[in-house]
């Protein structure tokens, strides 16, 4: 697997949001950009962002953290920060870390945010 940069990680704005659609692995090789990307998009007053984990098929500790740094930058900044997954693998590993309840946890795209998925998806490696 090759290091993701935050360049490739494709995400697009719906309004004031920021959708990030994520496939593949988050772990220890894909966190680190990953992180940088999300910490890009968190940086400003009131952030509302959307992870689309829909495509991701594993997440481990590395990519836990991630997330809760995410979490921790959005609510600092008096944000939004929601997951978007169908996913009973991953809504389980939320439940067995402790985190089920802390995000806000949706099944699919909320209305309005839902359309075409950014250009070079398909292409994206890793995260």
């Amino acid at each position: 697997m090759s290091e993701t940069t935050s360049r490739s990680i494709p995400h697009r704005t719906a309004g004031k949001a920021h959708v990030v659609t994520l496939r593949g692995e988050i772990d220890l090789l894909t966190a680190p950009a990953l992180r940088a990307h999300l910490d890009s998009l968190t940086a400003g007053p009131g952030p509302d962002l959307v992870l689309d984990l829909r495509r991701v098929s594993f997440i481990d500790c590395s990519g836990l953290g991630v997330l809760c740094r995410a979490r921790n930058r959005v609510l600092a900044r008096h944000g939004r920060l929601r997951l978007v997954t169908d996913s009973v693998f991953l809504r389980r590993v939320l439940w067995h870390a402790g985190l089920a309840g802390v995000f806000e946890v949706l099944p699919g795209l909320p209305e309005g945010l839902a359309g075409t998925q950014p250009a070079g998806i398909a292409d994206v490696p890793a995260v």
